[in-house]
């Protein structure tokens, strides 16, 4: 039978849970790629911007929670840059701007700083 200590059931959760968050910017980062290769407002655009508004969303509701292991003031940075890129793909989605290119770099950086 094997026996783990907390520490490492711990370590892993977090190391799964990053992984994880990694596979959601990735895939997101596809559908806007998609979306901005394909050009005018796409079935392509419409779900990736459903998708990164939903990523988004649920990060920052997970962001807000006070049992969140990173620290207040990088939770509220990510914060920031969460509502920046939910405004960035309201304003897609109006037809005011088609920054695909802006969401896909800051939400590349954000996916690399998870290792």
């Amino acid at each position: 039978m094997f026996q783990f200590s907390y520490a490492e059931v711990m370590a892993d959760d977090v190391a799964d849970a990053k992984e994880r968050e990694r596979q959601v910017l990735d895939r997101s980062i596809e559908l806007l790629a998609a979306a901005r290769d394909r050009g005018g407002f796409s079935r392509e655009s419409i779900e990736a911007l459903f998708y990164t508004r939903r990523v988004w969303l649920r990060f920052i509701e997970d962001l807000k929670q006070p049992d969140n292991a990173l620290s207040v003031e990088l939770r509220a940075n990510l914060i920031s840059i969460a509502i920046w890129i939910m405004k960035e793909c309201e304003r897609i989605r109006r037809r005011e701007s088609t920054n695909y290119q802006g969401i896909i770099d800051v939400t590349t950086i954000i996916r690399d700083g998870l290792k």
